[in-house]
C-alpha cells in the first residue's frame, strides 16, 4: 500500500491563515470507486462541504480510508474548491489454491487462513495468512517450511491467490543437553523427558522432532520425576532450543537445580470431623517415616484420605497436607488435616462434544449424579473410568459455579475418535504354527456404548469363528452381558492323534461385588465332535471318538488390584472359576480352578512375577471326556511342548490329559540396556507343575504325578507390527515320557 497526497493539494495547504479562513471546500469528488458506493466512501472521511483545507482533518481522512482495507492506494488533489479523492481498490479473491502441500492437505490448510474466495484482497491479511502456515508445519516439526504468496491477475478486478509452500526437510532434536544435574545423568534425564535425540530407529516416532508444546510438558516431567525422588527443591530454571543455521536440527539445552534430597519426616493426620478418628483412615497413608520424600504419595494419600472419609459418611471433606520442611535435618514433616469442606452440591452435569455418543454412555460413568454432593475424589474416578471406554481422544472436565453459591456444574468435554476397526493379521506361534487373522469390531455400536465383533482366524492346526456381542450396561444397570456364537477346528495329531469340531453359543453376565471384586456368570452349549482318529492312535483316544453335546453354567470370582490389566507392574489377582456340566447333553462334571498372580517393581524396568494355579475336574457318574481333562505344556510350563505333561499313552505316545493339574512359576523382567521406546525387554524364569489322574486307567498309562520344572529366558519386544516374545527354556525336572522343547516363539500382528 502507498500513502499518497498529490502534490496539487499541497500549495491549498500553505496558504497564509487569513486565506484559510475563508478558503473552503465547495465539493468531494470520488474517482476510482467501482464496486464501492462514493457514499460510503465519504462515510470514512474526516472532512465535509463546506469544511476548510485542513492538512490535519485531510491526512487523518486518508489514513482512515487506508484503516478499511478496501483500499490498495488512496490520493487526494485539489482542483479549484473542489477535494477529489482517488482510490484504487483492492482486488476480490477469486480462488485460494494450494501448491507443494504434501504432508498437509488443502483442506486443513483452508481452515488455517482467515481469507477465503469472495472477501477483498489485503497485502496485511495475506501475510498474517503466511505466518499462520509457517506455524501449522512448525508444529509438525518442519521449521524448514516456507511459505510464498503469488497473485494471478483476473479480469474485473479479481485475483486468484496461490500459497506457494516449500515443506521442508523435519527438522529434527540432534542433541539433548542437561546442565546442573548432579545425581542423574543426561542419559538418565534423556529417559525421562518425552522428546528424543534423532535416532534411525524412531522413524515411526515423531518424539524426535522438535516441538515446543513438548518440551514445556518435558520441563513437567522432569519436576515430577525429581519430586517422586525426594527433591523437593528441584527446579527447572529454563530449557533452551537452538536452531541451526539450515534450520534442519536442533540443540536443546535444559538447565536444572537439583537441590537437597529430603526425607518423610513425622506424619500425622489431624481430624477435624466429629466422631472422625484419625486412627480410622490412618491406615490409608501412602509412606511411612524415614522413606525418601514422594510428592506423588502425598497426592495419593490426600486421595485416599478423602476417599475413606467419605466412605464412612463424610461427604463434605478437605484433606490438606501442611509440609514443614527442615533443610538442616533434610526432613519434610507432614500434617494432613481433615476438616469439613465447603457444603456443595453438583446442579449439573454437562457433556459436549459427543457426536455419535449417547449422553447415558457418559453419564453412567459418573460415580455421582445431579443433587450429590460434590466430591472431587469421585469426580476423579468417574473421568478415569470416562477415559477407560477408550471412545474419545481426548476428555477435558471442568466446574463452574451454579445458579447458587452452593451449587457446582460439572462440564465435561469429550473428542471422539473411531471405534470401529478392520484389521488384518498374519503371525506365527508354536501352538498354532502360521496363522492369519481377519477381524471386523465396533466397540460403540449406534452411539450406546455396545461391542460387536467378528474374528476369523485360520492357522496351520486350529481354524476358528467368533460372533461377539457385549452389553456393557445391562437394562441401565452396572451389569454387562453378552452373548457369543463360535466355531473351531483343531488339529491335534502331534500331541494326541486327533481332529476336534466345536460349534456352541455362550451367555455371560459380570458385576462388580466391590471396587476390586467382581462376579462373572455365564452359560454354554455347543457341541463337539472328535474325529480323524487313525488306526495307530491309543486305545483310549479311540474310545473318545465321535460326537458329544456339553451344557455347561459357569461362575468365577475376581479380585484384582494390580495397577494396571494391561502391562501391570505392581498388585495381585486372584481368580476362582467353577463349572457345572449336566444341565442337559451328554457331559456331567465339576470343575474347579484358582489362579492368581503377584508383581513387584524393583525398578525401573525390574518387575518379578510370581504366580500360581491348580484345577480339578471330577465326573458326575462318568468318566471325565478327553476334551474336558486339562492339558499342560507350551504357554503354562514353558520346556515342554503342548500336552507334553501328564498321563500319556506309552505304546503310541498320545497325551491323555488329566483331572488335577497345578503350575506355576517366576519371572524376572529386565532392561537390556536399549532405549525405552524399543520396546524391547528381557526376562529370566522358571516354571513348574504337573498333571495327573486319568480315569479309566490302564497297564500302558504313564501317570506318576510328579513334579516337573524349567528355566530359562526370553526376549519380548513390543513392536510397531506387533508384540513378538521367543523363550528359550529347558527341563529341569523331567520324565523319559515327556515331551519337552527348547525354543517357543510368539508372533502376531494386526494392521
Amino acid at each position: 500500500m502507498v500513502f499518497t497526497v498529490a502534490f496539487g493539494l499541497m500549495p491549498a495547504l500553505t496558504v497564509p491563515a487569513h486565506a484559510q479562513e475563508t478558503d473552503t471546500i465547495q465539493a468531494i469528488a470520488i474517482e476510482g470507486a467501482a464496486r464501492i458506493e462514493a457514499e460510503t466512501i465519504r462515510s470514512y472521511l474526516l472532512v465535509r462541504e463546506g469544511d476548510g483545507f485542513d492538512p490535519v482533518r485531510i491526512d487523518r481522512s486518508l489514513k482512515s480510508l487506508f484503516s478499511t482495507g478496501l483500499f490498495a492506494d488512496v490520493s487526494f488533489r485539489r482542483e479549484a474548491n473542489t477535494l477529489v479523492v482517488i482510490v484504487q481498490e483492492n482486488p476480490v479473491i477469486n480462488r485460494i489454491a494450494f501448491e507443494g502441500n504434501k504432508r498437509i492437505k488443502d483442506e486443513e490448510l483452508m481452515t488455517e487462513i482467515s481469507l477465503k474466495p469472495r472477501v477483498i484482497y489485503t497485502r496485511s491479511k495475506v501475510q498474517n495468512d503466511v505466518n499462520r502456515l509457517q506455524t501449522l508445519y512448525q508444529k509438525s516439526g518442519r521449521f524448514a517450511v516456507s511459505v510464498e504468496p503469488k497473485l494471478i491477475q483476473l479480469p474485473q478486478n479479481r485475483v486468484d491467490l496461490v500459497f506457494e509452500v516449500d515443506e521442508g526437510a523435519l527438522t529434527e532434536v540432534q542433541n539433548i543437553r542437561f546442565v546442573g544435574n548432579k545425581v542423574f545423568d543426561d542419559s538418565d534425564l534423556q529417559e525421562i523427558v518425552r522428546t528424543r535425540e534423532t535416532r534411525w530407529y524412531r522413524f515411526l516416532s515423531s518424539d524426535d522432532t522438535y516441538d515446543p508444546d513438548r518440551i514445556t510438558f518435558d520441563r513437567e516431567l522432569l519436576r515430577r520425576y525429581y519430586l517422586k525422588n525426594g527433591y523437593a527443591d528441584f527446579k527447572v530454571l529454563s530449557a533452551v532450543a537452538e536452531l541451526t543455521s539450515d534450520r534442519n536440527q536442533f540443540f536443546i539445552t535444559f538447565t536444572i537445580e537439583e537441590g537437597q534430597r529430603y526425607k518423610f519426616g513425622d506424619v500425622n493426620i489431624k481430624a477435624n470431623l466429629r466422631d472422625l478418628n484419625a486412627d480410622d483412615v490412618a491406615d490409608r497413608l501412602k509412606f511411612e517415616k524415614g522413606e525418601w520424600y514422594d510428592a506423588t504419595a502425598v497426592d495419593d494419600t490426600v486421595e485416599a484420605l478423602t476417599e475413606a472419609a467419605g466412605n464412612l459418611g463424610y461427604a463434605f471433606v478437605d484433606v490438606r497436607p501442611n509440609v514443614d520442611r527442615n533443610a538442616e535435618t533434610g526432613d519434610i514433616n507432614i500434617a494432613f488435616e481433615i476438616k469439613e469442606g465447603p457444603r456443595v452440591f453438583v446442579e449439573h452435569i454437562n457433556v459436549t462434544g459427543n457426536v455419535r455418543t449417547l449422553d447415558e454412555v457418559v453419564r453412567r460413568e459418573f460415580k455421582v449424579v445431579e443433587g450429590d454432593a460434590f466430591n472431587a475424589s469421585k469426580l476423579r474416578q468417574s473421568l478415569t473410568r470416562v477415559e477407560d471406554l477408550n471412545f474419545f481422544e481426548k476428555v477435558n472436565m471442568t466446574q463452574e459455579p451454579g445458579s447458587a453459591p452452593d451449587k457446582v456444574n460439572v462440564n465435561v468435554e469429550v473428542q471422539e475418535k473411531s471405534t470401529g476397526s478392520l484389521s488384518i493379521g498374519a503371525g506365527y506361534s508354536t501352538s498354532s504354527g502360521a496363522l492369519a487373522e481377519f477381524g471386523v469390531r465396533e466397540r460403540n455400536l449406534l452411539g450406546k456404548g455396545q461391542d460387536l465383533s467378528l474374528n476369523v482366524r485360520v492357522s496351520e492346526r486350529q481354524s476358528q469363528v467368533n460372533v461377539s456381542f457385549t452389553e456393557p450396561h445391562f437394562m441401565n444397570r452396572d451389569v454387562s452381558a453378552g452373548i457369543d456364537l463360535f466355531n473351531t477346528q483343531t488339529d491335534n495329531q502331534t500331541a494326541s492323534s486327533y481332529d476336534t469340531k466345536t460349534t456352541g453359543a455362550g451367555l455371560r453376565f459380570g458385576y462388580p461385588v466391590s471396587s476390586h471384586l467382581d462376579q462373572g456368570w455365564h452359560y454354554t452349549l455347543k457341541q463337539s465332535d472328535i474325529t480323524g482318529v487313525p488306526s495307530t492312535a491309543s486305545i483310549y483316544v479311540k474310545q473318545q471318538e465321535g460326537e458329544k453335546i456339553l451344557s455347561e453354567l459357569g461362575h468365577s470370582l475376581m479380585y484384582d488390584r494390580r495397577n494396571s490389566k494391561v502391562n501391570p507392574t505392581e498388585g495381585y489377582y486372584a481368580v476362582m472359576t467353577n463349572d457345572l456340566a449336566g444341565l442337559g447333553g451328554d457331559t456331567n462334571y465339576l470343575r474347579n480352578e484358582v489362579r492368581g498372580a503377584f508383581y513387584y517393581k524393583f525398578a525401573d524396568g525390574w518387575v518379578s512375577t510370581t504366580r500360581a494355579g491348580a484345577g480339578v475336574i471330577m465326573g458326575i457318574g462318568q468318566d471325565v471326556g478327553l476334551l474336558d481333562r486339562f492339558f499342560v505344556g507350551g504357554d503354562n510350563l514353558r520346556g515342554f511342548s503342548n500336552g507334553g505333561v501328564g498321563p500319556r499313552d506309552t505304546v503310541t505316545a498320545d497325551s491323555l490329559g488329566g483331572e488335577f493339574m497345578y503350575t506355576g512359576g517366576a519371572e524376572l523382567s529386565v532392561p537390556l540396556g536399549l532405549p525405552q521406546e524399543l520396546g524391547i525387554s528381557g526376562k529370566v524364569f522358571t516354571d513348574l507343575g504337573s498333571l495327573m489322574t486319568v480315569n479309566p486307567g490302564g497297564a500302558n498309562i504313564s501317570d506318576d504325578g510328579s513334579l516337573r520344572s524349567s528355566v530359562g529366558v526370553g526376549v519380548t519386544w513390543v513392536s510397531p507390527v506387533g508384540p513378538i516374545s521367543l523363550d528359550f527354556a529347558q527341563a529341569i525336572m523331567k520324565q523319559g515320557y515327556d515331551e519337552t522343547e527348547l525354543m517357543r516363539v510368539n508372533f502376531g500382528t494386526k494392521f
